[in-house]
């Protein structure tokens, strides 16, 4: 048998390329990105709402004279508005503040209400990032990964058709739940960057001797400001410590290779949110480890492709082929 010749195998490859990047593909995926995001973040700003001004406001625990800084080193560059920013333009009418930090935070909870319920998704979704994007960077010593990785999936939810499916927007007829070329170019870049994130983390741990050995393990869960139970007892069986650090490599190493073929997809998602389970049972770091949930179950686990026909229809499908050709 002859080889494929080489026009072939690339007109194959560009239809593949073609199809991956632009076949229609059913908006759901990016709706339960849209709803288990703005759950997690409603809860989050549920459990700090008593905390904000500590936070955020200009007598917080590192106050906003000290962070003059642009902050670009945490991501949060001169160009970011901060609320230090909105407070300035306020003051001459008199609003303190606190108020204006308050103003902030409300604004926040209420878009991120208005993205649960799909109601001008993508509009509320811009509201939302913003004044998280504000909040952030007016204090930015006070945050960590769970805040950036929010941030990211907030600015996704400005451009993609996050509220074609499960939504108000549908309801009123604002939008169509039909399969389109935007949901699977929003749902592609969701899968590329997470495949990415879970890669360069792994790489970054494989360099360090700690992860091979267990150290990271042992000193990870026993760090006294993060440990939630007594893990001392790892002690006497190292061995556990090595196992559960090369677990997470593999986890993450294998993360972006595993999870697209279809018979390890399942596998590879259900792993990584048994690391996330995991890392919030252990480290309390729950915000953090439900985002990353989402973004993994709205990515490769929620259908983006038409259900299967049934058989009457496949059998009305093909006598109307041979119809059409007869």
């Amino acid at each position: 048998m002859n080889p494929p010749d080489r026009p072939t195998i690339l007109r194959r490859a560009k239809n593949w390329f073609r199809d991956f990047l632009t076949a229609p593909a059913s908006p759901r995926p990016l709706a339960v990105l849209r709803i288990g995001l703005a759950a997690v973040l409603l809860l989050q700003a549920l459990s700090i709402a008593g905390s904000i001004q500590e936070l955020f406001g200009d007598r917080s625990i590192v106050q906003w004279s000290a962070l003059r800084g642009d902050g670009a080193g945490m991501g949060y560059h001169g160009l970011v508005p901060r609320v230090s920013d909105l407070a300035g333009l306020l003051a001459p009418l008199g609003i303190s503040t606190a108020a204006c930090v308050r103003g902030i935070f409300l604004t926040y909870v209420f878009a991120l209400g208005c993205l649960l319920i799909g109601w001008r998704s993508n509009i509320v979704a811009a509201v939302a990032w913003l004044a998280h994007l504000m909040l952030c960077a007016s204090g930015y010593m006070t945050i960590y990964g769970v805040d950036q990785f929010a941030n990211i999936a907030l600015f996704y939810c400005v451009w993609m058709p996050v509220g074609a499916a499960l939504s108000c927007d549908v309801s009123a007829g604002r939008a169509s739940d039909a399969p389109s070329i935007p949901a699977r170019i929003g749902l592609r870049v969701l899968q590329v960057h997470l495949c990415l994130v879970y890669l360069t983390s792994g790489i970054e741990k494989a360099k360090f001797s700690q992860w091979w050995n267990g150290d990271a393990i042992w000193l990870s869960v026993n760090l006294p400001e993060m440990a939630q139970f007594d893990m001392t007892w790892l002690a006497y069986v190292p061995w556990l410590a090595v196992l559960l650090g090369w677990g997470t490599l593999a986890i993450e190493l294998g993360y972006a290779f595993l999870v697209w073929p279809r018979r390890t997809r399942k596998w590879m998602v259900l792993a990584a949110l048994s690391l996330h389970l995991g890392i919030a049972v252990t480290l309390g770091l729950i915000s953090f480890s439900a985002v990353m949930g989402v973004l993994s179950i709205a990515a490769f686990l929620i259908p983006a492709e038409a259900a299967p026909a049934t058989i009457a229809e496949r059998v009305a499908m093909r006598a109307e082929a041979v119809s059409a050709t007869g």
